[in-house]
C-alpha cells in the first residue's frame, strides 16, 4: 500500500536513521536489540522523501511544516531493502555473471578458487566473502561474509563500473535469512555441505539448512537473465537429496564418496599437496594441486564444476588449480625454517575441526598438536564437541581463547574442556588450558618436536581478537612467527 506522491528524486536508501539526508529512503526494519519503526519520524524530519514500513504499523504523522514523506507498506521491509537498493544501483546483479556458494565449511576456498579459474579464462572477477571485498584495485576489509543489503548492492554496482563481468559471491546463512541477498539474481549456486553452526541464530539444524535452501530457489528465480544456470551440490552430504529436491535451476553434483556427476577418484594426499583424478560431465581432469587435505578435494570439485559450467576447458582448469599455493588462514603454513611444520586454520565448527584433523592425520610425520578455542557469545552447544573431537584426533591439545566478546573466557574453556572429560581416558590425548591466546601459541611451538604438527585452529585469516566489547590487533601467523623465532634463537 502506497500513500503520498511517488514522483520524487531518490538520493540513498538506508535502515538506519542517522544516515537519512534529504532525498533519501529510509526502510524501517526490527531488528535484534531495536525496531526501526521507532525512529520514522525521526527519518521524516531529517527530510526523507519516503519511508517503507511493515504491515501493522499506523503511526505516521509527517512533522509539523515539513514535507509529507511517501508512506510505503510492505510485508517484508528486510526484502524490500534490497529490492529498493537493487533499483536505486540500476540492478548491478543482471549485468554480472552471479555465482554463490553457501554452506557451513569451504565457502571462503571454493570462491577463491573460482575467481583464479575464472581470471585464468579471462574474466574479470569480483570476490566478496569472509577474507574481503576484492574487485579490480580495490581491496575492502569484510564487515560480514556477505555484506548488507544496501553495501552489497553498492558494491556489486562498482564491480560493473570498474569493468568485472563475474561476481563471485560466500552467501552466508545468516545473509540468506535476513534477506541481504534480495535484489540479485544469481547464476551459478554452490552448496558445500552442513554441519552444526550458528545454532545460537538459526535454532535448529533443519532452519539453518532451510536458510541456505533459498540460494537454490528464490535467488535464481527471476526474469533480469536469460542464460542457462546451474546448481552445484555435495553429494557427500546428508542433505543432498533434500536440496536436489528443491532445487529449481538444472544441477551437477560432486563428490568424493557418493555417486555424482563431477566424482574424484584415487587421491593421493602428502604435505606438498594433492592430486586426483575427475570424471565430469564434460570430460577426465588430472589435478595436481598445493592445497593439502581431502577436504579441498571437495572444494576444488566445487570450483570445477563452476569452471566447467563458465565454459572453461579441461587443460585450462587444470592449469588454473595448479597455481592456486593457499587460501589466507585455510590451511596456512608458516614457515621460517623450523624443523617442524605449523599451520593456520580457520575451522572453527566441530566438522572443520575433524576436516582438519583427518588431514593432519594423512600426512603427519610425528605428533599433531592442536591448539583452539570457541567464540563467546555464539553457539555453545559445539563446545564440548570440538573438545571430543580435538582430543581424540590429536597427541596433545592446547585449548586456550578464540573471541571471548563479553562471555567469561573461563566458561567458555569449561564447556570445550567437559567435552574432553566426557571421553574414556584411553580416548582422549593429554590437554592443556591457556586461557592467553598468545602464551598458548608460543607454548604449543615451545612443545613441538622436529617432525611434529602443530595445528592453530579457528581465527584463520582474523587479524583481530574481540575481547569484552573491545577490539585488539591479534594475528595467529604473525604471534607464531614470533614464537618459532624465539624457539629457534633458544636452540
Amino acid at each position: 500500500m502506497v500513500q503520498g506522491d511517488l514522483q520524487c528524486e531518490v538520493m540513498s536508501i538506508t535502515e538506519d536513521s542517522r544516515q537519512v539526508k534529504p532525498g533519501s529512503v529510509f526502510v524501517a526494519i526490527k531488528g535484534e536489540h531495536q525496531d526501526g519503526h521507532q525512529f520514522v519520524r525521526q527519518a521524516q524530519s531529517q527530510g526523507a522523501v519516503g519511508v517503507v514500513v511493515e504491515e501493522g504499523f499506523e503511526r505516521f504523522e509527517p512533522p509539523q511544516g515539513g514535507r509529507s514523506s511517501v508512506l510505503i507498506r510492505v510485508k517484508n521491509s528486510r526484502k524490500a531493502l534490497g529490492l529498493l537498493a537493487s533499483r536505486l544501483y540500476d540492478m548491478p546483479s543482471a549485468h554480472l555473471q552471479m555465482v554463490g556458494v553457501t554452506g557451513t565449511n569451504g565457502k571462503t576456498t571454493v570462491t577463491y578458487l573460482a575467481k583464479s579459474l575464472l581470471e585464468a579464462q579471462g574474466h574479470h572477477v569480483g570476490l566478496l566473502g569472509t577474507v574481503g571485498y576484492v574487485f579490480g584495485t580495490e581491496h575492502r576489509a569484510a564487515s560480514h561474509t556477505t555484506p548488507a543489503s544496501v553495501e552489497l548492492q553498492g558494491m556489486l554496482n562498482a564491480m560493473v563500473k570498474a569493468g568485472m563481468d563475474v561476481a563471485v559471491m560466500e552467501v552466508s546463512s545468516h545473509a540468506l535469512a535476513l534477506d541481504r541477498v534480495a535484489g540479485c539474481e544469481f547464476d551459478i549456486v554452490v552448496f558445500t555441505n552442513l554441519t552444526q553452526d550458528h545454532l545460537d541464530f538459526h535454532r535448529t539444524l533443519d532452519e539453518y539448512f532451510q536458510a541456505k535452501v533459498r540460494l537454490f530457489t528464490e535467488c535464481v528465480e527471476g526474469k533480469q537473465k536469460t542464460g542457462p544456470k546451474r546448481a552445484l551440490v555435495n553429494a557427500d552430504d546428508e542433505r543432498a537429496p533434500m536440496l536436489l529436491q528443491r532445487c529449481s535451476i538444472p544441477t551437477w553434483t560432486f563428490g568424493l564418496h557418493a555417486p555424482a556427476d563431477i566424482q574424484a577418484e584415487d587421491i593421493r594426499l602428502s604435505m606438498g599437496g594433492t592430486e586426483f583424478l575427475v570424471n565430469s560431465p564434460l570430460g577426465r581432469l588430472t589435478i595436481s594441486s598445493q592445497l593439502v587435505g581431502e577436504h579441498n578435494v571437495s572444494n576444488m570439485l566445487a570450483a570445477i564444476g563452476i569452471g566447467l559450467e563458465m565454459g572453461m576447458t579441461v587443460p585450462m582448469i587444470e592449469r588454473a588449480l595448479q597455481s592456486v599455493a593457499n587460501v589466507p588462514g585455510r590451511f596456512e603454513r608458516i614457515d621460517e625454517g623450523q624443523a617442524f611444520t605449523v599451520v593456520v586454520d580457520y575451522a572453527h565448527t566441530e566438522d572443520a575441526l575433524y576436516r582438519l584433523l583427518r588431514a593432519a592425520q594423512a600426512i603427519k610425520q610425528g605428533r599433531i598438536i592442536t591448539l583452539f578455542g570457541c567464540g563467546g557469545d555464539r553457539d555453545s552447544g559445539k563446545r564440548p564437541k570440538m573438545g571430543q573431537v580435538a582430543s581424540r584426533h590429536s597427541d596433545l591439545v592446547i585449548v586456550t581463547s578464540d573471541n571471548p566478546r563479553t562471555e567469561n573466557p573461563h566458561t567458555i574453556l569449561s564447556q570445550i574442556e567437559q567435552g574432553i572429560q566426557s571421553l574414556r581416558p584411553e580416548e582422549r590425548c593429554p590437554y592443556r588450558i591457556i586461557s592467553d591466546r598468545a602464551e598458548a601459541i608460543h607454548a604449543a611451538v615451545a612443545e613441538a618436536k622436529p617432525g611434529d604438527l602443530v595445528l592453530i585452529a579457528g581465527k584463520g585469516h582474523e587479524d583481530y581478537q574481540i575481547l569484552g566489547t573491545q577490539k585488539i590487533h591479534f594475528d595467529d601467523r604473525e604471534e607464531a612467527r614470533k614464537a618459532i623465532h624465539q624457539q629457534m634463537g633458544r636452540a
